[in-house]
C-alpha cells in the first residue's frame, strides 16, 4: 500500500438524490436507442453519483411516442400479448395496431420496462417515465430540460 491513504466507494442515499425533469419527443427515433437512453436516465447511469442499490435516475416525460419508428418490418411482425386473467385468454396485437390505436404510448412504455431491472427498484424507477402518445404533457410546472439523443 506505500504512503497512500485507503479510500472508501461513497454511495449516495436516497435522500441526497436530486431529481431533474427531461421531455423527450419521440418524432422519427428508432424504438430500441430510445428506450435505451431513456432507461439509462431513469436509472440515473449517467450521473458521477450513481449507486446500483438505489434509484438516483431522473425522471423522464416523452411526448409523441406515436410517432416513433420501428425499422425492418416490425409494424407487422412485432407481437405483444397481454393476458385477461381468463383461462385461455391470451390476447395478442401487433406493433402497428398497437401504436394506431389509442394505447400507442404502451409500445415506448413496455420497451423501456424491459431494460430496467426486474424487482421492485426497476419498477420505481418505471414510475419516473411518463409517456404521452401527442405532443401535449400536463408536467409544465417541473420546468423539464429538452433532452437530445446522440
Amino acid at each position: 500500500m506505500g504512503a497512500q491513504a485507503h479510500r472508501t466507494t461513497r454511495s449516495i442515499r436516497p435522500a441526497d438524490v436530486v431529481r431533474r425533469w427531461y421531455v423527450i419527443d419521440a418524432s422519427d427515433q428508432v424504438l430500441g436507442r430510445l428506450a435505451t437512453r431513456v432507461a439509462t436516465v431513469l436509472r440515473g447511469k449517467h450521473r458521477a453519483t450513481y449507486t446500483p442499490h438505489v434509484d438516483t435516475g431522473d425522471f423522464v416525460i416523452i411526448v409523441n411516442a406515436e410517432k416513433v419508428k420501428l425499422t425492418g418490418r416490425k409494424l407487422d411482425q412485432k407481437v405483444y400479448f397481454r393476458h385477461t386473467g381468463y383461462t385461455g385468454h391470451l390476447r395478442s396485437t401487433t406493433a402497428g395496431k398497437l401504436l394506431a390505436g389509442p394505447h400507442a404510448d404502451r409500445v415506448v412504455r413496455h420497451a423501456v420496462r424491459g431494460m430496467l431491472p426486474k424487482n421492485s427498484l426497476g419498477r420505481q424507477m418505471l414510475r419516473k417515465l411518463k409517456v404521452y402518445a401527442g405532443a401535449a404533457h400536463p408536467h409544465a410546472a417541473q420546468r423539464p430540460e429538452v433532452l437530445t439523443l446522440g
